[in-house]
C-alpha cells in the first residue's frame, strides 16, 4: 500500500469511528446534546483532528443524515424481496424495534423532534429521508391493496405517512417508559389497522427513489 493510499484508508477510517460515535451519541441524547469535544473524549484526539474531517459539526450532522438514509436505503431493498406483505411490513417494524432494543432511538426520529434548531442542509437531507421512507411504504401498500390483500380507508401514502408516525411516536413512548414491548404492542396493532391477512402477497415495492446525497468527509472535499 503506498503512503497516499494508506492516509487516505487512515482518513477514512477516522471519520467512520467519528461518525459511529457521533451517531450514537445523537440517537441517545440528540443533536444538541453532544459536542465535538465528547467525540474528541471518547475516541482519545484533539477537537482540531475533528475538525480535519468534518469542519464543522452542520457538516457532521449533514452526514450522520445521509448515511443513515443510505442504510436505511439498504434495507429497504432487502425487504422488496419478500414476497409475502405480512412478513414484509413486521420486518419493516423490526428495523425500528433493533434500534430500540439497543437503547436508542431512531436517528431521524430524534432529529425531527429538534428541527426547528437544526442547520437548513440537515432538515433538507431529513425530509428526503422521511420521504423515501413513506415513498417505499406507500408502494408496497398501494400494490397489496390493489390484490386484495389489505382494506385500509384513504390513500397508500396517508396509510403510509399513519404507520410512519405511528412508529417513531411508539418508539418515544417506549424509551419514556422504559417497557421496549411498548413498541411491539403498539406496532401490531398499527399493521392490524391496515386489515392485513395472512399470506398477503404485496409484490415487489418499486418505489420513486429519493436517493441520499454521498456524505461529504470535509469541507476542502466539497469544493
Amino acid at each position: 500500500m503506498s503512503r497516499s493510499t494508506f492516509d487516505q484508508a487512515a482518513t477514512s477510517a477516522t471519520a467512520t469511528r467519528m461518525l459511529d460515535v457521533a451517531e450514537r451519541l445523537a440517537q441517545t441524547h440528540g443533536f444538541n446534546g453532544f459536542s465535538y469535544a465528547d467525540i474528541a473524549t471518547e475516541l482519545g484526539v484533539t477537537k482540531a483532528s475533528l475538525h480535519y474531517h468534518f469542519a464543522t459539526k452542520a457538516e457532521l450532522g449533514r452526514a450522520l443524515i445521509v448515511r443513515y438514509a443510505e442504510r436505511f436505503s439498504a434495507a429497504l431493498d432487502t425487504l422488496d424481496a419478500v414476497p409475502d406483505l405480512l412478513a414484509r411490513l413486521r420486518r419493516y417494524v423490526q428495523l425500528y424495534e433493533n434500534v430500540l432494543i439497543r437503547d436508542r432511538m431512531c436517528l431521524c426520529g430524534m432529529l425531527a423532534a429538534e428541527y426547528s434548531t437544526l442547520p437548513s442542509a440537515m432538515q433538507q437531507e431529513l425530509r428526503r429521508f422521511f420521504d423515501a421512507n413513506e415513498s417505499w411504504l406507500a408502494c408496497s401498500l398501494e400494490t397489496a391493496r390493489a390484490r386484495g390483500g389489505l382494506s385500509f380507508d384513504g390513500s397508500p401514502t396517508e396509510a403510509a405517512r399513519a404507520l410512519t408516525a405511528g412508529l417513531e411516536g411508539a418508539m418515544l413512548l417506549a424509551r419514556a417508559y422504559e417497557e421496549p414491548t411498548r413498541f411491539g404492542a403498539t406496532a401490531l396493532r398499527l399493521l392490524a389497522g391496515l386489515g392485513l391477512t395472512q399470506g398477503a402477497r404485496g409484490g415487489s415495492a418499486r418505489r420513486r427513489r429519493v436517493a441520499p446525497k454521498r456524505a461529504v468527509r470535509s469541507a476542502s472535499s466539497a469544493e
